[in-house]
């Protein structure tokens, strides 16, 4: 995790300036404020910035600059970076890893304490967030969930290809805990962001099923076949609905060319 350059891609933590005005009339001054980001030049060459807040880590929503953008109004700041903000990401990430290890062992009550600490650090830490959320699901503790899910819904980082495996287990713990609402709210809200992903929509047909809003669920499972045509699992639902007259022939000619 050390500040690079050069033969590396950029990755650390800069500064910025920010002119503020205080005061009105005659007794109006400009301050300037210093603001920390923590910085990663992307694959593509671009670079993502995220604030760095008053626990020393990267927090919020994240923006992307040019590198000519960052070397001409951003400064390098490699010693705050060593000595202050890695040492406390790195400790956020010892504490998710013991969470995550404590929920994979059913020790709900240690794996929320865990979650908790970080999120006291970092209110917006999407792993937390799910973390918790699932470990709430899990304990069935419907109401502390629905908490949660209010704030993933509007988590845009939660839905980065990065964190696929947790938003999609996610969803199927809202279906399997009877959440039903929140599960077809949270796989529209993915859907968004996610307008290509399968599995999505596949899941989103299992928790329309539950609800027997069987037209719904069909529509979901087109969506899957025209993303992936002959998908295993979409293949086998679709005939099953129709196999159940719950669906009607009309609708499954649709499809027929895609399985």
């Amino acid at each position: 995790m050390s500040q690079s350059f050069n033969q590396n891609r950029i990755y650390g933590v800069f500064s910025s300036h920010e002119v503020k005005k205080i005061g009105t009339g005659t007794t109006t001054r400009k301050t300037v404020q210093k603001i920390f980001w923590f910085v990663e030049e992307m694959e593509d060459g671009s670079i993502v910035l995220q604030s760095i807040n008053q626990n020393y880590v990267p927090t919020g929503q994240k923006k992307t600059i040019t590198k000519e953008v960052l070397l001409e109004k951003y400064s390098p700041e490699p010693e705050f970076y060593a000595s202050t903000v890695y040492p406390k990401m790195k400790e956020l990430d010892e504490t998710l890893d013991k969470a995550d290890e404590s929920r994979k062992n059913g020790e709900t009550f240690s794996a929320e304490f865990e979650y908790s600490h970080v999120l006291n650090i970092d209110i917006g830490n999407v792993r937390a967030n799910f973390g918790i959320g699932l470990t709430y699901l899990e304990r069935g503790d419907a109401e502390k969930a629905k908490n949660i899910f209010e704030r993933l819904i509007n988590l845009e980082g939660a839905y980065a290809p990065e964190h696929k495996h947790l938003f999609n287990e996610f969803g199927i713990n809202l279906r399997k805990s009877k959440m039903y609402t929140q599960a077809v709210e949270y796989y529209q809200r993915a859907l968004q962001l996610q307008k290509t992903d399968e599995n999505l929509f596949i899941n989103l047909a299992r928790v329309y099923l539950e609800l027997k809003e069987y037209e719904e669920c069909f529509k979901a499972l087109e969506m899957a076949l025209q993303i992936a045509p002959k998908h295993e699992v979409a293949v086998k639902f679709v005939t099953w609905l129709k196999d159940k007259n719950l669906i009607t022939q009309k609708l499954f000619s649709q499809v027929e060319k895609l399985i």
